[in-house]
């Protein structure tokens, strides 16, 4: 799998919110907890985790919704609805941001799939890594270098 050309561009659902990456994805993820199950009324969500340098809202005011804890913050149109992306408390150095809103999303693969304890059982993605719950912090170093080897 190959990373296409940046700047990746997207919009919500209604096209009021728009988004622009301009650095490539330091991994990507199916995430099966009940959380996302239920925020995206779907059997996982799916994540390309962006740097933070790389990603910007270029029009519209996205909005918080879904979980309003103070761990995550979930952004969503105002308007539409649509999830758009996450950011977690503390960590300042990447976005997760849904892969489904780029305009060209047909290089989007899951690389790991996470929370796999709360899967559905007919729920199948070809990750390479699967996890019951997130990754130990020890192993991120390892799954971002092997990422990157796949998107050369």
């Amino acid at each position: 799998m190959k990373t296409p050309q940046l700047p990746f561009l997207g919009q919500c659902r209604c096209g009021k919110v728009r988004i622009e990456v301009s650095a490539a994805p330091i991994m990507t993820a199916a995430c099966h907890c009940t959380g996302c199950q239920t925020m995206s009324s779907s059997a996982f969500s799916l994540t390309a985790m962006i740097p933070s340098s790389g990603f910007k809202v270029t029009e519209g005011k996205p909005v918080i919704g879904g979980l309003h804890g103070p761990q995550q913050q979930h952004y969503f149109c105002a308007y539409c609805m649509t999830w758009m992306f996450t950011r977690i408390e503390g960590v300042d150095a990447f976005v997760n941001v849904r892969p489904s809103l780029f305009d060209d999303h047909s290089w989007f693969v899951p690389f790991v799939e996470t929370m796999t304890k709360e899967k559905l059982s007919w729920a199948q993605t070809p990750a390479l890594y699967h996890y019951e719950a997130f990754p130990p912090l020890e192993d991120y170093e390892k799954l971002m270098g092997e990422f990157a080897r796949q998107m050369e």
